[in-house]
């Protein structure tokens, strides 16, 4: 095996995991966070009751877009880096492992 082989696996995996995650439970969640902070934001601006007027509606829909990309940045991250640290801690195990093996076949020649 390649060094890094397994690592590249696990990080892969862990992408796909993370992408899945995001699509099942996180794209919700973070439209709806940005769009609530979206219409805070666009209520400090805009002052007490919001009118019907273009600038409330980006600054709704440009927030939401921010929630949804940051919660997509976490899941896929979040698990792209747990699967590389599994990938590369698993290869360091069996790394050893095949050594030490190979240590004892060749002190018993």
């Amino acid at each position: 095996m390649k060094h890094g082989e397994m690592a590249n696996k696990g990080l892969y995996a862990g992408t796909g995991v993370g992408l899945v995650l995001f699509l099942l439970v996180g794209m919700f969640p973070g439209s709806l966070i940005g769009g609530a902070a979206g219409l805070y934001i666009s209520n400090l601006i805009m002052g007490g009751v919001v009118d019907i007027s273009i600038l409330p509606r980006i600054i709704t829909a440009l927030s939401m877009v921010a929630g949804v990309i940051c919660s997509a940045a976490f899941f896929v991250v979040g698990s792209s880096l747990a699967g590389w640290a599994a990938g590369t801690a698993l290869e360091i195990v069996t790394s050893e492992s095949t050594e030490l093996e190979e240590a004892k076949q060749t002190s018993t020649n």
